[in-house]
């Protein structure tokens, strides 16, 4: 029986049947509806009727577990029957359908990996991103694949983009699809700006305007945003303790399901609610009652820095249009009130849109999928935001250290990580641990590496503390402590998946080491000798733990955590390491390394563990390409000390910014000193042959070296365009000062000297003249002008009188513009 949609007083109704027309007749549509029309609770049950979806699968992605979980709940029960029937879900390590779900919720990684393993997807016929405006880096690859199965495979696969704030005009653009515009129905929300948004006291400030809230309006439940759940809980407390006969909730991912439900659902007393969440509750939730928004202005969101490898969680102002999600909450059911924690201004300068999760994620497991669908370049695809460069090239080194790619090709080893559904890092530790018969250690040791440190922070960093405590935990049956709650589930789950029973044996902290070394092996850390407590990475950072810690005096650790920033980071979660265990990672590496203070070129053959290096020795015959990498390097890091930018380059350099400033289609290239020094290897290398100190690289003629990296016809347009000379009327060649900004070259020149000459020189062809600096007989400035036929009709006679009586062997003469150019000193009588 179809699903009667039309008494259901839902915005969303007004433009159903204008979609299943566009889908009908298009494999790709765009929806635009605003939060509470009714798009993620409605739609998927209005469109399960049609013709061309009779024995294929509905799946919509959700960017979060809390929400598909709610969602196929309420669909499930406007059908009055259970999840797992017609509609159910499937998250991370939890799963409800059957053989007769036609309708699939699903998140994280889980389409990626239903793509995978059915590159077709036979059984769906249309894929439903939701939310798509988050732009999580799960969805961006999905809909990559998606749009790839549609043009090589499946033309019928539907596809169908929901999204409240997006960049719409640019997202039809790319994927040429019709576009679907619910207009909603949203309630007028009164917003008040208040100056308050410091990022230290965001709890308190929160707490404060909840408390206001409450008391300037008295009804309706009230919404606050923070960042994380340690602002949450703070806040929270603080608003318990003033207030008495009102319920608040905490809503964050990492809380269990039913206090999520609790703060979801309405009161069972009937009073009122203030729920304080992070941006979960953003869009997808719906929290009935509300009519009352605080937002705090900041969210917590995980970025990777390719610098160091590792991914960090920041604090960040929200975006313009997250902004308007959240106050939209309080518009939903009536007339509301956002209470915003920043000013007006601050609000203009905000940024219009949030950044995709793709330009600022570790791309590891985007690149591994990839490589297992069979694409070693992301360009081959279709992005709304192509990943970067960096971030990919950063990807695919790690996943080689990993023995998953092989000349960009996935292996083997990489099929089977790729098919755990964790951190390839996680999942290449569990596979090397069933090797190492060490599989049950591995599963809570990636258990507690995913979750929140459950231990705090003074029981200091050891990672086997909390592995005991985890062990601890299951022999007391699972009542000893509400935070190991979440990674004994995750660890239950890692263990069904390599098919091992419970162990709770005694722990050697030495193979946890060995272990964590397997999942990154670039954070192999060795003490350094007379620094207490710090320790150099084999990636070459630094970091470092308290003095007081029970591992600061290990000779070498295995680094799970760390903080990265500033030049010496912070270690959270390690464990020691037995150095024969570290044979494996030993390579004997030839090392060519540019010290300027030692003199030049240090060429040894060493023992290495990454940058950590064991032992070393002089080498005599190194390899020239690596001497000449190593200067290269050096340049782009040292800058242009190194090299002898004197004025010749300087003006040559100059000369080509004034041409791409003057003729921006001529397609001259960035002679910037910062981009020459970046690019240095590739016009300079054939040029570093038998250099071996710093006096060597000094000598090089840099401003022939740069001629010759122009093609030959650019030198030739060179000097024609911009010449470094202009010859004057009294037949001197004047040298030519070009600009750094690229405004027009100075020609500094006695007056004497271009008597005769009516107009200005000029450059470019004729087109452009050059500003003249006209110079007294001592070669002191008396006029700046690019037009030098106003400068003889008007100026000049008030520079004769003055500079007459004070230069009277020089020459005046009344019409300059007739007279003969003078280069030196000639008396003119009468003049």
């Amino acid at each position: 029986m179809a699903f009667n949609y039309s008494n259901i007083d839902l915005p969303i109704v007004d433009v159903i049947q204008d979609l299943k027309n566009k889908l009908e007749t298009n494999n790709t549509v765009i929806l635009n509806a605003p939060p509470g029309a009714g798009k993620s609770t409605l739609l998927p049950l209005a469109l399960n009727e049609l013709d061309w979806l009779k024995g294929k699968k509905i799946i919509m992605l959700e960017p979060r577990r809390l929400a598909a979980k709610t969602i196929a709940n309420r669909l499930a029960e406007l059908l009055n029957q259970k999840v797992g029937d017609t509609v159910g879900y499937r998250i991370r390590f939890d799963t409800k359908v059957s053989k007769n779900t036609q309708i699939e919720i699903v998140t994280e990684g889980i389409l990626t990996r239903l793509l995978q393993s059915d590159n077709a997807l036979e059984d769906v016929g249309m894929v439903i991103f939701d939310e798509y405006h988050e732009r999580s880096i799960h969805a961006d690859l999905a809909l990559a694949l998606c749009r790839e199965t549609q043009s090589v495979l499946r033309e019928d696969l539907r596809i169908l983009i929901m999204s409240a704030t997006l960049n719409m005009p640019e997202l039809v653009k790319l994927l040429k699809a019709p576009l679907v515009v619910s207009e909603g129905r949203q309630y007028l929300v009164e917003t008040y700006y208040q100056d308050l948004s410091d990022e230290y006291v965001m709890a308190e400030t929160t707490a404060q305007t909840i408390l206001k809230a409450i008391k300037e309006n008295k009804v309706g439940d009230i919404l606050a945003f923070l960042p994380g759940q340690r602002e949450i809980l703070k806040c929270a407390d603080l608003v318990r303790r003033q207030t008495n006969d009102i319920e608040v909730h905490e809503l964050y991912g990492k809380l269990p399901q039913s206090k999520q439900q609790a703060a979801i659902n309405p009161s069972k007393t009937g009073n009122r609610k203030v729920v304080i969440a992070t941006d979960i509750a953003e869009t997808s939730l719906t929290i009935k009652g509300v009519s009352i928004v605080v937002d705090s202005g900041f969210a917590r969101i995980s970025k990777f820095d390719p610098k160091t490898g590792l991914s960090g969680l920041h604090t960040v102002h929200i975006s313009k249009d997250s902004a308007e999600q959240r106050k939209g909450r309080a518009g939903r059911l009536g007339p509301g009130v956002c209470y915003r924690l920043w000013s007006k201004g601050k609000h203009a300068q905000l940024a219009e849109h949030r950044t995709p999760e793709i330009a600022e994620a570790d791309l590891t497991p985007l690149i591994l999928d990839l490589a297992k669908w069979g694409i070693s370049n992301p360009d081959d695809l279709i992005w709304l935001t192509p990943p970067p460069k960096h971030s990919v090239k950063q990807a695919v080194d790690i996943l080689h250290s990993l023995n998953a790619l092989d000349n960009g090709m996935i292996t083997q080893h990489g099929k089977a990580i790729q098919q755990i559904p964790c951190h390839p890092r996680i999942a290449h530790m569990l596979v090397m641990a069933d090797e190492m018969d060490l599989g049950h250690l591995a599963t809570d040791i990636a258990a507690i590496i995913e979750e929140r440190d459950p231990l705090p922070k003074e029981v200091g960093v050891d990672i086997n503390l909390r592995l005991e405590a985890l062990r601890r935990y299951r022999k007391n049956g699972n009542t000893s402590g509400g935070k190991f709650t979440n990674i004994e589930k995750i660890a239950t789950q890692y263990r069904k998946m390599r098919h091992l029973e419970v162990d709770n044996s005694q722990i050697d902290p030495y193979e946890t080491g060995l272990l964590l070394v397997h999942a990154y092996p670039e954070r192999i850390a060795f003490a350094r000798a007379g620094n207490n407590a710090q320790f150099q990475l084999a990636n070459g950072k630094y970091a470092q733990l308290s003095h007081k810690d029970d591992l600061a005096y290990e000779p070498w650790l295995a680094v799970a955590h760390l903080n990265a920033s500033g030049k010496t980071g912070r270690i959270f979660l390690a464990s020691p390491l037995t150095p024969t265990d570290l044979k494996p990672f030993v390579k004997e590496v030839e090392t060519n390394t540019w010290h300027t203070k030692k003199g030049g070129v240090v060429s040894t053959l060493d023992l290495r563990i990454g940058s950590i290096v064991l032992k070393s020795t002089p080498l005599t015959n190194p390899n020239q390409n690596q001497i000449i990498d190593a200067i290269c390097n050096a340049i782009k890091k040292e800058g242009e000390h190194l090299l002898n930018f004197d004025k010749q380059v300087t003006q040559w350099q100059n000369r080509i910014i004034t041409l791409k400033e003057l003729n921006p289609t001529q397609n001259w290239p960035n002679v910037s000193t910062e981009q020459l020094l970046e690019t240095n290897a590739e016009w300079l290398s054939p040029y570093l042959n038998n250099i071996k100190k710093t006096e060597d690289l000094k000598r090089i003629n840099l401003a022939e070296v740069l001629e010759h990296s122009l093609t030959f016809e650019q030198q030739k347009m060179l000097k024609k365009l911009a010449p470094t000379h202009l010859k004057v009327p009294s037949g001197s060649n004047i040298r030519l000062d070009y600009q750094a900004n690229g405004s027009a070259p100075i020609l500094a020149v006695r007056i004497q000297e271009v008597f005769g000459l009516t107009d200005s020189p000029k450059i470019n062809n004729g087109n452009t003249p050059v500003l003249m600096h006209l110079l007294s007989p001592a070669y002191k400035p008396v006029q700046i002008t690019s037009d030098l036929r106003n400068f003889w009709e008007s100026t000049y006679f008030e520079v004769r009188k003055e500079l007459r009586g004070r230069y009277k062997k020089h020459a005046w003469p009344e019409d300059p513009t007739t007279h003969q150019a003078i280069k030196g000193t000639k008396r003119q009588n009468g003049l």
